[in-house]
């Protein structure tokens, strides 16, 4: 027996259908082509990556998280950190593909797999296999465990259930429902020696994006859960109780979720508005210095905090070493972006103007979105 989803009432209907909207919202803003499409698009996974990963502990930087989208190098990163946070670049990646699939079915073999992508840097883990005994989670600071999975016996019966439920019609009217609950149901059964959280929330960005419901990219709730790690655990302890309790109530669980689906898909129309604004005040001052249409890449990046290598401004704007130099010192020269370091090790930073600059249009927007179950839902567009 599984963890089932309660009889949804009027109130999670209500934000259900504002999420719904939300989604479609954005999905029409971004129906026209515009250059900046794919720096939001890398954005949105950087952020996915860097919060699942900080809810276990491995804590990277904006700017790595950015490196870790693009298959780049860390600029500060320790190495067991960065090998965490690259397997499961690798599998969210391997989500995003699957996604697209009409005929992608879910078995116990593609959920080995990608276990084996976030976690074959570490083999004490037994990346790709069931953990072969006992489990329980542990929090350290009280010193006390605060959950134990079911026994390995268990698991092998929970895991097909699992299975049939993920390729099952039930709750489909509902896919936020469903990715939320495969989501429950695969971290409580704790079937891994490590990695059940992240394979958990990677699980669940896969359900929901299934048949079209909306992008994966955009609807994943991995950075709200990062930035809200103590609500998560806190949620899962009041439904969980500290062992396998399938019939406890989940209305806490899915209101959390749909909670934060509501807060992320208006977080994502808001970040879509920021960055068009932005690009049309950079296309401004590119035009004013004469710099080439090119340039705006390393400028939006700079605009929104990021430090600027000249490895990635080389790829991101498909220019050689010697053109991406003489890019970036005219940026310089123009009084937009700060060098910082020597040759190898030299960053790029904005300058206080620039920076001036996008915090004046971070203010055209509300930054807050209430909780819909306090506050009452807004159709957000």
């Amino acid at each position: 027996m599984l963890f089932k989803s309660p009889i949804l009432g009027a109130e999670e209907e209500g934000v259900i259908k504002a999420i719904s909207h939300m989604h479609k919202a954005l999905k029409y803003s971004l129906s026209t082509p515009s250059r900046w499409e794919g720096v939001l698009r890398r954005n949105a996974f950087a952020r996915a990556i860097q919060g699942s990963n900080s809810i276990e502990g491995y804590v990277v930087t904006k700017d790595d998280a950015i490196a870790a989208a693009e298959g780049e190098e860390p600029i500060s990163a320790q190495h067991d950190t960065w090998l965490a946070v690259t397997g499961y670049r690798n599998a969210m990646t391997f989500v995003l593909q699957l996604s697209k699939d009409p005929d992608f079915e879910f078995n116990e073999g593609f959920l080995r797999s990608l276990h084996y992508m976030m976690l074959q840097h570490d083999l004490t883990k037994h990346p790709g296999n069931w953990r072969p005994g006992s489990i329980y989670v542990r929090d350290e600071a009280k010193g006390i465990n605060v959950y134990e999975g079911p026994s390995v016996e268990l698991v092998h019966k929970l895991i097909p259930e699992l299975i049939v439920y993920l390729n099952s019609p039930r709750d489909e009217g509902h896919m936020l429902i469903k990715g939320a609950m495969a989501h429950l149901n695969l971290v409580m059964i704790h079937p891994f020696s490590d990695g059940n959280g992240r394979m958990a929330r990677c699980l669940q960005t896969l359900v929901i994006s299934q048949k079209g419901v909306c992008d994966p990219t955009f609807s994943s709730i991995e950075e709200y859960l990062g930035r809200n790690t103590q609500d998560y655990y806190a949620v899962l302890g009041e439904v969980g109780q500290g062992k396998w309790n399938p019939q406890n109530d989940t209305r806490p669980w899915i209101r959390l979720n749909l909670t934060a689906h509501y807060r992320q898909a208006g977080t994502a129309l808001r970040r879509a508005r920021l960055i068009s604004k932005l690009w049309e005040e950079l296309e401004r001052e590119m035009r004013k210095h004469r710099l080439p249409d090119r340039t705006i890449f390393a400028l939006s990046d700079a605009a929104m905090g990021y430090r600027i290598r000249s490895s990635h401004y080389r790829r991101i704007a498909e220019v050689s070493g010697v053109v991406a130099s003489r890019d970036l010192r005219a940026i310089v020269n123009a009084g937009l972006l700060v060098a910082k370091g020597e040759r190898r090790g030299r960053l790029y930073i904005a300058t206080e103007y620039l920076r001036i600059l996008a915090q004046k249009i971070r203010e055209t927007e509300p930054k807050d979105i209430d909780d819909p179950f306090v506050s009452g839902v807004m159709m957000i567009a």
